[in-house]
């Protein structure tokens, strides 16, 4: 079994920055990618960044230029540096790990508002 464990969401005003950190454990043979999606309230749950084991990036449009997805690969951690965040940036953030399985986190709020 593979534990997933989120942290670092809150409250910040519009153009501020926030980090997730995804750090995931247990019967971890290896990874092939570890990520990001988001659900705001009342959408579907969609990707926000991707990271391969060779650090191979992935970003959704509405992101791009703003968030960066980085790896630990010895922690099997992952960050999420979010910068100039927006009010449309407030979600759930769920980190995904794919061992291939995939493992979900339990999700982390991110609300931006003044």
């Amino acid at each position: 079994q593979v534990q997933v464990v989120e942290s670092g969401g809150g409250l910040v005003q519009p153009g501020g920055s926030l980090r997730l950190s995804c750090a995931a454990s247990g019967n971890i043979i290896s990874i092939l990618s570890m990520g990001w999606y988001r659900r705001a309230p009342g959408k579907q749950r969609v990707l926000v960044a991707t990271i391969t084991s060779g650090t191979s990036t992935n970003y959704a449009d509405s992101v791009k230029g703003r968030f960066t997805i980085s790896r630990d690969n010895a922690k099997n951690t992952v960050y999420l540096q979010m910068n100039s965040l927006k009010p449309e940036d407030t979600a759930v953030y769920y980190c995904y790990v794919a061992t291939p399985k995939i493992y979900w986190g339990q999700g982390t709020q991110v609300t931006v508002s003044s």
